[in-house]
């Protein structure tokens, strides 16, 4: 007798074990290489940080990668300030000119126009309206402020900090300088035009310096 119950709970176990396996999934793992995550889970609770918790403020003076400073604020005020302030440090050169149309196109042709007439795509299609013309009397449109409305929006128009970086930025207000100029009338931004800006520089300086040796 009790070999029979031995015998039948042995079957019984058997059965149970062969009952509940599955080929697909034979549960048990080999060489699971990155299957187990080994990050922390977000505001997971862990002894190995202050307080347990996962979510914690960066140090101190960190910034985030990437990141530049920049001093104008997002107001009326900070706008007027950069419009007054804020210049263009990149030598203008053929290939700053070049990128700069290039991301203009991908960033700001489809409203203001190819031109910088305010007659891009959405604007012809009655998307959106009231796009001005770079050339519009009414408005003053430099170097500084268009950096800036680029950083922050204005209007109708949000940022675009996050799209482009400092130096396509610059490289995008160049070109809009030159697609204003071409409304306008007025000499473009040129290679050409920033050397004969050296050779003034140079020219000025030999002549001052000459001025001094005869005065001596």
């Amino acid at each position: 007798m009790k070999a029979f119950k031995h015998i039948a709970l042995l079957l019984l176990a058997s059965f149970a074990m062969v009952s509940c396996f599955d080929s697909a999934n034979p549960n048990y793992q080999y060489m699971p290489n990155m299957y187990e995550p080994v990050g922390y889970d977000t505001y997971g609770e862990y002894e190995i940080f202050p307080g347990e918790q996962e979510a914690m403020l960066p140090p101190e003076g960190t910034i985030p990668r990437g990141w530049q400073p920049y001093e104008y604020e997002n107001s009326n005020d900070g706008l007027l300030q950069a419009k007054a302030e804020l210049k263009n440090p990149l030598e203008v050169t053929e290939q700053n000119l070049e990128s700069g149309k290039a991301l203009y196109e991908i960033y700001c042709a489809v409203c203001h126009g190819s031109k910088g007439d305010g007659q891009g795509i959405l604007v012809k299609n009655e998307k959106i309206l009231g796009i001005p013309s770079y050339a519009d009397p009414g408005r003053v449109i430099n170097e500084g402020g268009t950096y800036h409305v680029m950083m922050f929006g204005l209007n109708s128009m949000g940022s675009y900090a996050s799209q482009t970086d400092e130096l396509e930025r610059w490289q995008i207000v160049q070109h809009v300088m030159n697609l204003k100029a071409t409304l306008e009338g007025t000499p473009l931004l040129s290679p050409t035009s920033n050397e004969e800006v050296s050779a003034d520089a140079e020219a000025s300086g030999a002549s001052e310096a000459n001025s001094s040796e005869e005065q001596n």
